[in-house]
């Protein structure tokens, strides 16, 4: 029997794994930091039988309660991830499993490797929709790639969506995904209809260090990305400097910050009520964009949320306060669930990256629905 995490996004620790009855694991840090609860790992096994695996260190982790009714993913062929039996008794998270293959993996949430953001990004560049602009490079020297879909001109609004700030919240880059599918596809009445009236810029993976590294909230060296927007530097954030200087040259209409949540099953919406320049123009916008994704997706809803922010006490240092500031615009930070949308459950998926794909595609429609109202 082996447990391994040697290859992109991994992350566990073996305690011992001598016994299938009793494998005990922790979950490895983010580096240079106190933050951890993404895991990846791959069990090789003979035994058919009944394999109980323990992650001993989730009471000290990032978010305890997310592991209250939570569900670990697994997949045989890393492309099908479905939830298993799992149990947190208050110390220990404890996955129940029989083994239908000699290997299984197990995640927090259906990974999103780098190896699959540079295809993404290369398969969306030969539309003759998009252009692939290299930012910069992060920390350990891998590229920030933007994705430019349309025509910018005269009067069009400019729509900014980046994902994955947090790399272990990998349903956001699955959501960027779908959106993607729709919106190179030519034959979609609501893409070209919004590419007439809009560019979208796409930045759909905001931290591949992290990602690769198996982090779940900083990038290379400890930092939370999206702690950084005030002050970013290419010391500490490269990832949110070079994101930032393209903004400031483009100009923002729009912005969506693609996030999961640990704790709240249930895909919402945090605006930004809480920045200076909130006003009667902004709450309208804010207001109809929720009604809309509402009417476009019966997995979204309105009622549970984030505590919304008193007047003026908008932490500054966050991406969508940040950019809602300083360009005057709508900005949200969407969240989705690692656990299941309690709204509309499945007991065998949970929250999917299908799912989330799904969500990705069907927000399209809201956005158009306000593109108009923007300016």
């Amino acid at each position: 029997m082996k447990i391994t995490a040697q290859f992109d996004s991994g992350n566990i620790e073996v305690i011992s794994a001598t016994d299938p009855s009793d494998i005990r694991l922790a979950i490895r840090k983010d580096n240079a930091s106190d933050f951890y609860q993404w895991f990846h790992f791959r069990l090789h096994s003979p035994h058919r039988e009944l394999h109980t695996l323990k992650i001993i260190n989730v009471n000290d982790s990032a978010y305890p309660d997310g592991w209250k009714n939570y569900q670990a993913v697994a997949s045989y062929d890393r492309q099908t991830w479905f939830r298993v039996d799992t149990d947190y008794n208050g110390q220990e998270l404890v996955i129940s499993h029989y083994p239908e293959a000699d290997s299984i993996y197990f995640a927090y949430f259906a990974p999103y490797s780098y190896e699959q953001h540079l295809d993404l990004v290369q398969q969306a560049q030969l539309h003759e929709r998009c252009q692939l602009v290299e930012l910069g490079e992060t920390l350990d020297g891998r590229d920030m790639s933007l994705l430019v879909i349309g025509e910018p001109g005269e009067g069009k609004r400019r729509i900014w969506i980046t994902a994955r700030q947090h790399p272990g919240e990998t349903m956001a880059e699955w959501f960027v995904e779908g959106m993607l599918e729709r919106l190179l596809d030519d034959e979609d009445a609501v893409a070209r209809s919004l590419l007439d009236k809009a560019v979208f810029y796409v930045v759909p993976n905001m931290n591949p260090d992290g990602g690769a590294r198996g982090h779940l909230r900083t990038n290379a060296v400890g930092v939370n990305l999206n702690r950084e927007w005030q002050a970013p530097s290419m010391e500490k954030s490269p990832e949110v400097f070079l994101v930032r200087q393209m903004m400031l040259e483009t100009g923002v209409d729009m912005y969506l910050d693609v996030h999961g949540d640990e704790n709240i099953p249930y895909n919402f919406l945090a605006g930004s009520e809480g920045v200076p320049c909130f006003d009667a123009r902004m709450q309208s916008l804010e207001q109809n964009f929720r009604q809309y994704l509402l009417m476009a997706t019966p997995e979204f809803q309105n009622e549970i949320g984030y505590e919304v922010d008193a007047p003026g006490q908008a932490n500054m240092t966050v991406a969508s306060n940040w950019v809602a500031q300083q360009f005057n615009c709508m900005a949200f930070t969407l969240e989705m669930p690692f656990k299941d949308n309690d709204k509309l459950p499945d007991d065998l998926y949970g929250w999917s990256d299908v799912r989330s794909m799904k969500f990705g595609h069907d927000s399209l429609t809201a956005v158009l629905a306000i593109v108009d109202q923007l300016r």
